[in-house]
């Protein structure tokens, strides 16, 4: 099991998405996907792979999960693996750029 680290961006956009009465359903597809995140970056239905165009902090490779699928403007989750052991830092929560 891996523990969160939230960049102030990610917690501003997490905040968001929940104080949003309107994306109340993609608010919980969210915390759905994080939960499986935090179990297994490798699930299934997060269909995670590297994102090329980003990199972390201090150059870590970034990757994109899943929140929702076949949905416009469906959500993501890009996180990089650290700073520590069993550490996943969550980079960005947003739509589909």
């Amino acid at each position: 099991m891996f523990e969160f680290d939230f960049t102030d961006l990610a917690k501003e956009q997490l905040k968001n998405l929940k104080q949003d009465q309107g994306l109340i359903k993609r608010y919980k597809a969210v915390l759905s996907a994080l939960a499986k995140l935090q179990n297994n970056p490798r699930h299934p239905s997060l269909n995670t792979h590297a994102y090329e165009s980003l990199r972390g902090r201090n150059g870590e490779k970034v990757f994109e999960a899943y929140a929702e699928n076949s949905t416009p403007a469906a959500y993501r989750i890009f996180f990089h693996y650290g700073p520590g052991k069993k550490i996943i830092t969550i980079y960005s929560i947003q739509p589909h750029p």
